[in-house]
């Protein structure tokens, strides 16, 4: 009814009571449909979800595999009681529209582009949301980047969020030192080379790439990136020119890249020349990207098991995203049975020492390169071993578009809590602050005492230790600053966003879940 080209719950309800199916099957029907847990049904979904109304309605039970059937284009469409009646009197009525708006120029659909734009801080009407990620969006501009820009969390932890940040398509990540098939292994998946892919034994992936879809094969050089509107990139901007000359995108049409955008990044060099000789943070750079990400494959190869001190510094800056880290022991065919034990251990044993955590990582085992296995090194019961460890990597893979909406909802959350701990941070050291003289003296005692600052916030607010961000990334950050300049915390800005933790998120979830429910 109000042409956005969504249907949503409420909608949906009406219009599918008309095929008079019982409500467990229209329930199934939703959420098959919904596949990616948007809350709405966009074109495909809805002729997906009709599709499955017409098998029902033949007396089929339904399920996910419904849609692989072969005679499913050979079934007549689903027969909808009262639809012919409702589709004349909605024809009446935009012909009436139309000959009383004549003349006048018609209103745009509703769009979300202007809430990012618009300097107005007037409300955005519940009205104007018909998904979870609109209903975001909305929460964003209202209640937490007033917080955000109030106390500069920008500048100390995260760029501020565009329009384009809540469309992007999922991304993975792939990291691992040069040579342990990062490039091979986008391509293996694709089942074709990627424009600008080059491949060999030395260090050849020179820049980060961005791997998505697109309406023909090219590359887009960084700087133009990072200035598309449509683009998720314009937050890599602070890494400077020197960055954006090695960062470039590369599109091609192709049906997985319409589901998922991949990230190839340059070897991670062992020694000095890591930190020495790139022209800009690596390190800030995978943060930056590990945020944003969905899945981070870390990449090892039989030969290169060793964790040099700059790999362990990139793994480090994956903090508080241990949850979306894989690990695949690549090339796995190259050694036989034995030796693949040994290197396994010795892997497990290296990565217990850089990932701090209680749980054991999922390695997947495997040769994931479009050559067939080498069954003379591994055997019979290796390969199989290989194809099993392949086929549930591709599968977690598989999972990730469905995943997407609830791994957004996360990482809001998991936003608003760190930009919640900055601006506490920041009203305490303001407080501590002199009004009159000796500042510059306060402000060093201050960052030289930053550990203490940071327990006395805790304590006094009651927050968990592992929400606090690293204490020499923000003494560094701080150093650019007058903290006398800095806000005090404001309560209403803070109770903002604890009521959007508390009730608006909730709130949006339960609308937009599967309305049959």
């Amino acid at each position: 009814a109000d042409g956005d080209g969504r249907i949503t719950g409420p909608d949906a309800i009406k219009f599918f009571a008309m095929s008079s199916l019982p409500r467990a099957d229209l329930k199934q029907v939703w959420a098959i449909a919904d596949s990616k847990r948007l809350g709405y049904l966009g074109f495909g979904e809805f002729i997906t979800a009709m599709q499955l109304v017409s098998l029902a309605q033949a007396g089929n039970e339904i399920s996910q595999d419904s849609l692989q059937r072969e005679d499913l284009i050979s079934f007549n469409p689903p027969v909808m009681e009262g639809l012919d009646a409702q589709l004349a009197k909605s024809k009446h009525l935009a012909k009436r529209v139309d000959q009383d708006m004549d003349g006048f120029p018609q209103a745009q659909g509703p769009s979300t582009n202007h809430w990012f734009n618009s300097k107005s801080s007037k409300k955005i009407p519940l009205t104007a949301v018909t998904s979870v990620i609109d209903g975001l969006k909305r929460l964003y501009i209202e209640k937490l980047k007033p917080l955000e820009v109030t106390y500069k969390f920008n500048d100390f932890v995260s760029p501020l969020l565009t329009n384009s940040d809540f469309d992007a398509k999922p991304m993975v990540m792939l990291l691992g030192q040069y040579s342990t098939g990062k490039t091979t292994f986008i391509k293996h998946l694709l089942k074709t080379s990627y424009p600008g892919a080059h491949i060999g034994p030395e260090p050849t992936t020179d820049r980060f790439v961005v791997v998505m879809s697109g309406p023909d094969e090219r590359t887009i050089p960084g700087n133009t990136l990072a200035v598309q509107a449509d683009m998720p990139f314009s937050g890599l901007t602070t890494f400077g020119t020197s960055f954006l000359s090695k960062f470039e995108c590369s599109q091609m049409p192709h049906p997985l890249l319409e589901h998922i955008t991949f990230v190839d990044t340059p070897g991670v060099l062992s020694g000095e020349k890591q930190r020495t000789q790139r022209s800009y943070e690596f390190t800030g750079v995978t943060s930056w990207f590990a945020a944003k990400c969905d899945l981070i494959l870390l990449l090892f190869d039989p030969h290169k098991l060793d964790i040099s001190d700059e790999f362990k510094r990139v793994i480090g800056s994956l903090r508080g995203h241990d949850d979306k880290i894989r690990v695949v022991l690549n090339k796995a065919d190259q050694i036989d049975t034995q030796q693949l034990m040994r290197v396994y251990g010795a892997l497990m044993w290296s990565l217990g020492k850089v990932l701090n955590t209680p749980e054991v990582s999922r390695v997947y085992i495997g040769s994931f390169n479009d050559k067939p296995v080498k069954e003379s090194a591994v055997g019979p019961i290796g390969k199989e071993l290989f194809e099993k460890e392949q086929d549930d990597l591709l599968s977690d893979l598989k999972d990730i578009p469905k995943k997407a909406c609830d791994r957004r909802i996360n990482e809001f959350v998991k936003r608003a809590r760190a930009a919640k701990i900055h601006a506490y941070i920041i009203g305490h050291l303001k407080n501590q602050m002199p009004t009159m003289m000796g500042k510059a003296k306060a402000q060093q005692k201050l960052i030289d005492n930053l550990e203490g600052e940071f327990a006395k916030v805790q304590r006094e607010h009651h927050l968990p230790a592992g929400d606090f961000p690293y204490v020499e990334h923000f003494r560094e950050a701080l150093g650019g600053y007058s903290i006398d300049r800095f806000e005090k915390v404001k309560p209403k800005m803070i109770q903002a966003v604890d009521d959007m933790l508390g009730y608006d998120i909730p709130e949006l979830l339960k609308n937009f879940r599967n309305p049959y429910e």
